[in-house]
């Protein structure tokens, strides 16, 4: 009997583990401003807030984002796309920790560590465009893995 529900148990894991994708969530709802994230690394779901929505054309807004780092970062670098329609029509890539010049304070976080950062944010935008569109933000380290990687899907409806 316990051979059957071990056997049971294993094979219940399993498939949820090959058929579950990571929920969609929300970051925030407005009147005119919708904006969801998901995850896009199957191994790894985290979690992201902000304050307010409209906060985010301001100059500097507050976020709050933890992850179980299954990687180091030595080394960090962000590459985000824009996609319309689901064509890539902007791209931008910038390194945040390097050797010898770190951008941010968790640089040298080891891998299983618990990674939380709470504070403010500066995107430099006057406003966010209008339409449906998808903000893909991938963290790879110096090894090339993914540390985390989301598509953000944004939905504005004010017309500035």
């Amino acid at each position: 009997m316990k051979t059957a529900n071990v056997l049971v148990l294993t094979l219940v894991l399993l498939y949820i583990d090959v058929s579950t994708e990571w929920p969609t969530h929300t970051v925030c709802k407005e009147d005119n401003l919708e904006i969801y994230y998901k995850s896009c690394d199957p191994k790894q779901d985290f979690a992201f807030t902000v304050d307010r929505c409209s906060d985010i054309t301001t100059q500097t807004f507050n976020i709050r984002g933890a992850i179980v780092l299954r990687h180091s970062i030595k080394e960090l670098y962000v590459k985000v796309n824009l996609i319309i329609n689901g064509k890539t029509v902007l791209t931008y890539s910038e390194a945040l920790c390097e050797s010898g010049h770190s951008k941010l304070r968790f640089c040298g976080m080891k891998k299983g560590e618990h990674l939380y950062y709470e504070g403010p944010v500066t995107l430099g935008l006057k406003e966010i465009p209008q339409g449906d569109y998808i903000v893909s933000v991938v963290l790879t380290n110096e090894d090339h893995a993914t540390v985390a990687c989301a598509d953000f899907t944004v939905k504005n409806y004010l017309d500035y």
